[in-house]
């Protein structure tokens, strides 16, 4: 289980001020208001100001005065300790746990090992089998049995996964 939780990534500098825009990767942008401090590249910040808007977040941190000093912050992710996060709800996830995680079926059969999850509306899992195939399927509540986190086993009713799951030739 990591520490760190990637929460965003930096786009580029915004203004002349050394304030960034951020992309979250979280599903909830609100999260970056209630932060003290971020991690970046390994630095610790402590943040300045936070504006969530519509499809990005602008953060000005401690310590990056200007354009030039935000500019190098571009394309490094945001990161914050797991500590300071709100427990997750039910059947909520972070990603960072749910890959490399196995998946089995309630009828016993192992369809693999999640290699990764793409965020949309509905979250997609990509889950690599045995012999290398590729199967995609959609996160859904009456899809998911359980997750054990420290055992990295994420479980699903068959039947349904067979209704929305999609193997790639």
């Amino acid at each position: 289980m990591r520490e760190k939780l990637r929460i965003g990534l930096i786009v580029k500098p915004h203004g002349v001020r050394g304030e960034v825009k951020v992309y979250p990767l979280t599903d909830e942008p609100q999260k970056f208001s209630r932060l003290k401090k971020a991690t970046v590249d390994g630095k610790e910040f402590a943040l300045n100001s936070v504006k969530v808007g519509t499809d990005a977040v602008y953060i000005s941190f401690c310590g990056v005065p200007d354009r030039n000093a935000a500019e190098l912050l571009r394309g490094k992710y945001v990161e914050m300790d797991r500590a300071d996060d709100d427990p997750a709800e039910e059947f909520s996830y972070y990603v960072s746990d749910i890959v490399g995680s196995v998946v089995v079926l309630d009828s016993g059969e192992t369809v693999g090992k999640v290699t990764d999850v793409t965020s949309a509306k509905t979250d997609i899992f990509t889950v690599v089998t045995d012999n290398g195939k590729t199967v995609r399927f959609p996160f859904l509540k009456s899809l998911i049995i359980s997750f054990d986190e420290k055992e990295k086993v994420l479980k699903l009713f068959a039947a349904r996964f067979k209704e929305v799951a999609f193997y790639e030739d």
